[in-house]
């Protein structure tokens, strides 16, 4: 296990050396405190259109998969209509203090707005109607605050509770600080700051398929790809590459289904251990989004460059922590053309437990599929196939609402 916070005052010093900060002190910081470190993680989930950039597509459909405590913007039912290019999946902040503090936080998304929180939130901007459109039209960012968080070392820790089996909860598996947050209802204690989102910002690769199924992926910025895992399960196969940093570009070849999802996450805890999270953060991600990451279908995870999640995601704490790490990983969906067999057999012979297995990427799967099609009889076959998909996530909003 890394060094936890009671060793933090004598580390001062060297921490403001190495540390991974979200932050620059410049003129206009505020105080720095010594004994508190902060440690984010969180997921960009994309899907890869024919030309390997991010398509827009409607992230936010299907059933809640949140605890009923967690708060909405507007309410759950309003999201069918909000399209973007990135769904900001479960970004969690973790504090770690050596004595009760109060902080504030505040966190921005560029050309995006945050869709779910907990605890309850000093302000969640823009406050009015939102749909798709504006997200590309305003070019602003969303944001949010809690203006008066309490770190309580010693506190008894009464979370609330739901359905053990919800991912959301395999995040509170650390040693980190609890928080607290008064509302006029009372206290919400929670183990750490969480938050999601939807934009429409583009992601920093790019990744096409070629010839015997070899992937070209592009670097898209100017940061480094610190490293990628090439991904595919089909029924109980698996298989998955990692592969080196990208600077410009590189070439992947498929993996051979001869894996198993224990073995990928050990690998993938030590690659988030590697990138500065303690060892149960890094576990408590990956189980987190173990039966996501790891569903049928075939992916792209790779470590978002730091300096690229500041860019679209900037982060304010107020005092400063003396440690900011933040960890994010990208997840790039890939339509392989085992992928468009799968969905096409699946409505062909109405097989419901494959579609389930695809459920919030059939959309943008059929309509990947129906850009690429030649053949007008078949394209016409596919897009009724998407009218089947757009009509029961009708049905599903207005059951919401």
């Amino acid at each position: 296990m890394s060094p936890k916070p009671r060793l933090l005052p004598l580390l001062a010093l060297l921490v403001c050396c190495f540390a991974i900060s979200s932050q620059s002190l410049g003129k206009d910081a505020g105080p720095v405190y010594a004994g508190l470190t902060a440690h984010e993680w969180g997921t960009f989930t994309s899907i890869a259109a024919t030309d390997g950039q991010a398509v827009e597509w409607s992230p936010l459909t299907g059933s809640t998969d949140l605890p009923m405590f967690v708060e909405h913007f507007r309410d759950p039912g309003f999201k069918l209509g909000l399209r973007g290019t990135v769904r900001m999946e479960t970004p969690v902040l973790y504090f770690y203090a050596s004595r009760e503090e109060t902080v504030s936080v505040q966190v921005a998304f560029a050309n995006g707005v945050i869709t779910e929180w907990y605890p309850h939130a000093s302000r969640v901007e823009p406050a009015g109607n939102l749909y798709g459109e504006n997200l590309h039209k305003a070019g602003a960012s969303g944001r949010i605050a809690w203006d008066s968080v309490t770190l309580a070392p010693n506190g008894r820790g009464n979370f609330p509770t739901g359905d053990r089996n919800n991912h959301y909860f395999a995040a509170r598996m650390t040693s980190s600080t609890p928080v607290r947050v008064k509302t006029a209802a009372g206290d919400q204690q929670e183990k750490f700051l969480f938050y999601r989102g939807v934009s429409t910002f583009s992601v920093p690769l790019s990744a096409t398929l070629g010839t015997a199924g070899k992937l070209r992926i592009q670097n898209q910025g100017d940061q480094e790809i610190p490293t990628t895992i090439l991904f595919e399960r089909r029924g109980e196969k698996v298989g998955y590459s990692i592969g080196s940093a990208i600077n410009k570009e590189a070439i992947l070849d498929p993996p051979a289904l001869v894996s198993s999802i224990d073995e990928l996450g050990r690998d993938l805890e030590g690659i988030l251990v590697g990138q500065g999270l303690y060892q149960d953060e890094a576990r408590a991600m990956v189980e987190t989004w173990r039966n996501s990451w790891f569903e049928e279908g075939s992916r792209l995870l790779f470590i978002v460059p730091p300096a690229f999640v500041n860019q679209v995601l900037p982060l304010s704490i107020n005092p400063l922590p003396a440690q900011t790490v933040r960890v994010f990983v990208g997840r790039l969906e890939l339509v392989t053309p085992a992928t468009e067999k799968a969905v096409e057999t699946a409505f062909v012979t109405q097989d419901a437990a494959t579609l389930k297995a695809y459920g919030r990427f059939l959309e943008p799967i059929l309509a990947t599929m129906i850009k690429r099609e030649a053949n007008p009889a078949r394209a016409e076959r596919l897009q009724s196939y998407l009218n089947i998909v757009y009509s029961r996530l009708l049905e599903q909003n207005l059951g919401r609402n």
